[in-house]
């Protein structure tokens, strides 16, 4: 890497979580703790921010990664599909201080997706007669039922990827992309946290997963521990 100076959306954590704001949603990419943006969401943890709306697919462990956001109280609802591997949300859940709204996983990530795509939503067999399904709309086409599911979008989206440019192109190593390229595509501002920032064409086009235009600014992972 070269100089800071270079590397115009080289931020220090503090700089590049400094837009978020109290109620905002915020979408953290991440399975389980693979891929999970831990050095921002550490300093996250420093940030006087809270009552926010977290769209991931689980929150952590008990007091790791998303989990510490939890116990500090900052988080008021999260959008997911696995809580369970976190005991201290189901036990919040249960005494009504946070709320837990449950997607199929590929709903999901099809829902973050169409975010991205400027889609408004879509139809899907995926929940159809179950409790997922209440309240959704609900169609019939081609004699198979269908529920619709609205488009997942965020003020913000807290990604990790492999290495980045000093563009912001971004590749991601092998499953830790899991849901962090598609969120980079589905929020108003992007932070990427990357382990190393290399030169303009030091990445082969065929490699980056997500294009400079998405990234708003780039943080170099500061190896914290996830515990």
């Amino acid at each position: 890497m070269e100089t800071a100076r270079q590397v115009k959306k080289l931020k220090t954590p503090k700089e590049a979580l400094q837009p978020i704001k109290s109620g905002q949603t915020v979408m953290v990419g991440g399975f389980g703790l693979s891929g999970t943006p831990i050095t921002l969401l550490y300093h996250l943890l420093e940030m006087p921010v809270k009552d926010l709306t977290i769209i991931s697919n689980n929150l952590g462990e008990s007091n790791r990664g998303l989990g510490k956001l939890l116990l500090n109280r900052q988080i008021k609802k999260a959008i997911g599909s696995f809580f369970t591997s976190n005991r201290d949300a189901i036990a919040m859940w249960e005494r009504g201080e946070v709320e837990l709204e449950l997607l199929p996983q590929g709903t999901l990530a099809e829902a973050i997706r169409a975010g991205g795509a400027g889609i408004g939503g879509f139809y899907t067999p995926t929940a159809v007669g179950t409790e997922l399904a209440k309240g959704k709309e609900e169609r019939v086409i081609d004699g198979k039922r269908y529920i619709f599911e609205k488009a997942l979008k965020a003020d913000v989206a807290l990604i990790k990827a492999y290495k980045a440019d000093e563009l912001g192109n971004l590749i991601y190593w092998k499953t830790a992309d899991n849901f962090n390229s598609i969120m980079a595509t589905a929020a108003d501002y992007v932070v990427a946290q990357v382990d190393e920032i290399v030169p303009v064409g030091a990445l082969s086009p065929e490699e980056i997963k997500t294009p400079h235009l998405y990234v708003d600014a780039l943080v170099l992972n500061e190896h914290l521990p996830v515990e």
